[in-house]
């Protein structure tokens, strides 16, 4: 299983815009091969921004690689940058390979 994380420094005031962009657009996910689940997370709020990250598992890496290279992906992240500036700097991306899973007992 791989983890894929995008964290991104929200201005301040903007956080009802971002959040609307990501809920509005078509992420085009779910018929992705490998795919397997995507969370948007709000964490704390800093000085001068806003914490959030994209949050998304995937089978393997290469599964997030050929997705990364597909047009779907070009197609989901077309829009990105085509608004008035929402967040400071670039997304600061993380990539984790999962080596440990513990899930709740049925």
């Amino acid at each position: 299983m791989y983890i894929a994380m995008n964290r991104f420094k929200v201005l301040p005031d903007a956080e009802a815009e971002f959040e609307q962009v990501w809920m509005g657009r078509d992420s085009k996910l779910r018929d992705v091969p490998g795919f397997v689940e995507f969370h948007l997370l709000r964490g704390p709020k800093r000085e001068g921004y806003q914490l959030y990250s994209s949050h998304t598992i995937w089978a393997d890496y290469s599964s997030f690689e050929a997705w990364t290279k597909s047009e779907a992906f070009r197609q989901a992240h077309g829009g990105a940058g085509s608004t008035k500036p929402l967040y400071q700097g670039h997304p600061e991306f993380e990539g984790f390979e999962v080596i440990q899973t513990i899930q709740k007992a049925s």
